[in-house]
């Protein structure tokens, strides 16, 4: 095992995105956000999962040379075309544009189109939180869950995330899939060829299944039955329809190297609320949570992120051996598809 500071963690990841071929604009922003994952703890998408990224620059799934596009159609709207590049820096390009628009208008909606996964959908969510904004954000990917009723894959897990400004410290942040969990734990328990709860996907012929690989021949289960089947329906109407993007049916496979660009979309939805509170909004925010936390037993969403992030800032994260070797060719010679 080795332990990594954050700093370790971001430098290499930029190299492995360049030596794969994206640009340092695409690396960039991407290479913040693994950074920022594996402070969260949210290993799944961090620097275990880099690898794949790296494969979809090589093989095309992302244009690493893309440069976003940002238009202004409307006074409260902004919309990236990414280009078919990598969703960070899209959404980077389009920030500061939708944090002026949401304070002048009051709401503002920022569209990321002909895009790539999102990740972890706090990431962007509690930037905006920390200009005083309520923010909620809609991301789809390709198809992975069976709708409710249904055997084969339709919906991404399709992931909704939301964040709320306070008064000091961070921003309260919630990010939640349609589906009963995240695809990549079942990936992780694959790996590990380790079982996973009932309930959290259905083996090739729509039975529920305790056997991950079983799992990812077959499809996720949607979160609470209908109800996250209607909430990934949501996500494909914003994300596919509002960001005039793929559907989750039919994207390209987010695994793998076979198919062209998932060209996916995203929505992201932000609030000043001061425009019908007055300065008092955050005030009333900070009753809420105040009194929610008073319950024993409960916290806040996002908590358990928070102390992650507190003690690796201090700490680093430590990376396996086997792991690291992994990444450490990928920073030096690049994806083995590029080769």
């Amino acid at each position: 095992m080795t332990r990594l500071s954050l700093d370790d963690v971001e430098a290499l990841s930029h190299r492995m995105l360049t030596a794969s071929g994206a640009s340092a604009l695409q690396a960039g922003a991407t290479a913040r956000s693994i950074r920022d994952a594996e402070a969260d703890g949210i290993r799944t998408v961090g620097l275990s999962y880099l690898p794949t990224y790296c494969d979809h620059v090589a093989c095309g799934k992302v244009h690493g040379q893309a440069v976003p596009e940002v238009a202004r159609p409307r006074p409260g709207t902004v919309v990236v075309d990414a280009g078919l590049g990598f969703c960070h820096p899209a959404y980077e390009a389009g920030e500061s544009a939708l944090v002026e628009v949401t304070r002048t208008n009051g709401v503002g909606l920022l569209v990321l189109t002909h895009s790539y996964s999102a990740g972890v959908l706090g990431w962007f969510v509690e930037r905006l939180a920390r200009e005083g904004l309520v923010a909620i954000m809609f991301a789809n990917s390709s198809a992975l869950m069976a709708p409710h009723g249904g055997a084969r894959p339709f919906f991404g897990t399709n992931p909704i995330a939301w964040a709320a400004p306070r008064h000091a410290g961070d921003p309260v942040v919630a990010d939640l899939s349609s589906s009963a969990v995240a695809w990549v734990k079942v990936k992780a328990a694959a790996e590990a060829d380790e079982p996973i709860p009932l309930g959290w996907a259905f083996d090739a012929h729509g039975e529920p299944t305790t056997d991950p690989h079983a799992a990812l021949a077959g499809s996720m289960a949607p979160a609470g039955g209908h109800k996250g089947s209607a909430l990934a329906l949501l996500v494909d109407v914003m994300s596919g329809g509002v960001a005039g993007s793929n559907f989750s049916h039919e994207a390209g496979a987010f695994g793998g190297t076979a198919d062209g660009p998932p060209d996916v979309g995203q929505v992201v939805l932000a609030i000043d609320s001061s425009a019908t509170m007055g300065p008092s909004y955050v005030d009333r925010l900070e009753h809420e949570f105040a009194a929610l936390v008073a319950e024993p037993g409960v916290r806040l969403p996002g908590d358990r992120r928070l102390a992650s992030r507190a003690e690796t800032a201090h700490q680093g994260v430590d990376v396996p051996d086997e792991l690291l070797a992994v990444l450490e060719e990928y920073a030096e010679h690049g994806s083995p598809a590029r080769r």
